[in-house]
């Protein structure tokens, strides 16, 4: 049973940030923001929003193992986006490179390409740091340092987030089809709702995956933490990967990297802080690897994506291979 309600969190999960993210993006358009900035913040943050609550939710419900759950989750989420995301995302670029008019090669925004990979390598570095033993004296103005740094990378990447996303790319809103097959702008009324019922299902959801997590750990006599580096982001960052598999494949590079490049500055920030503030944040051998190889993932890509500007076969089987390092590290731990 416990395993059953665990796939039905999963389900849960994603079909809310699945209406999440298809409001975010009616919204992102009716307020005329920039394509970059729409795949770095509104898809971004808005597809990063299941990942972002199970630590929450962990930390909340108070419950034995909660904290490494939450920490595992943190972690995780940022970790995944910089090797496994990144490999599939090079995949689709390179099997569809006859399809799309770059090829192999990235038409994107280089400056928020720039931006968000420059984020996420200096702060999510500044976690590993942070994690071995840092003091509470330390932690908390730390944390307050990271809130106020995402602060100065929105209005950086919305003063310079390139053009406005064309309509072309956005799905009918799923909760307001009035006309046959018709892509009109939806009525405000109609994002608002359709945000609050994609973001409630994604809590609730968030809860139960939290509490199975929690039951199937113990059942298969696992660590919390190691299944919630694991499972946890693999399920809740699909739709990023979803997306961007679109994205990629018809050739709208600044939507598909800034969708997991965006992601992975928020995870890296955001999260952390509250790490930072509400856990002992005490990264164990798991959690440290994870977050040394996702750097690495990081590097990578600024290496393909922003110095080369483009998708090649060492930079995807160097992120394949950081995220089985991970796998095999565990099983072997």
């Amino acid at each position: 049973m416990d395993t059953v309600l665990f796939v039905v969190s999963f389900a849960i999960i994603l079909s809310g940030a699945l209406l999440f993210t298809n409001a975010v993006e009616w919204a992102g358009h009716k307020l005329a923001i920039g394509e970059g900035a729409v795949g770095s913040l509104l898809a971004a943050v808005g597809t990063a929003m299941p990942e972002t609550l199970i630590p929450i939710v962990a930390i909340v419900g108070g419950a034995d193992g909660s904290g490494d759950v939450a920490i595992g989750a943190i972690v995780g989420a940022p970790f995944l986006l910089a090797t496994i995301a990144m490999a599939l995302v090079g995949v689709s670029a390179l099997g569809y490179r006859n399809r799309r008019q770059q090829g192999r090669h990235l038409r994107a925004h280089a400056p928020t390409l720039e931006r968000d990979l420059g984020f996420f390598l200096v702060f999510f570095a500044l976690g590993l740091a942070l994690g071995w033993g840092a003091p509470a004296a330390i932690r908390i103005p730390a944390a307050l340092v990271f809130i106020c740094a995402y602060g100065f990378y929105v209005r950086a990447t919305l003063l310079r987030g390139g053009a406005t996303q064309d309509e072309e790319t956005l799905n009918p809103l799923i909760m307001y089809r009035r006309d046959e097959g018709a892509a009109t702008d939806p009525p405000s009324w109609a994002i608002a709702i359709q945000l609050l019922v994609g973001l409630g299902a994604m809590v609730g959801g968030a809860h139960l995956f939290v509490e199975e997590l929690l039951h199937v750990a113990e059942s298969l006599g696992v660590e919390a933490l190691v299944l919630s580096l694991v499972f946890a982001p693999l399920a809740t960052e699909l739709p990023e990967k979803a997306n961007s598999f679109f994205w990629v494949r018809e050739g709208k590079d600044s939507l598909a990297l800034g969708n997991i490049t965006g992601a992975m500055v928020f995870q890296s920030v955001i999260p952390v802080a509250f790490g930072l503030l509400f856990t002992s944040w005490e990264l164990d051998r798991f959690a440290a690897a994870s977050v040394v190889l996702g750097l690495a993932g990081g590097a990578v890509a600024y290496w393909a994506l922003r110095l080369r500007g483009q998708y090649n076969a060492p930079a995807i089987i160097s992120w394949a291979a950081l995220y089985a390092a991970f796998l095999v590290f565990v099983l072997l731990a």
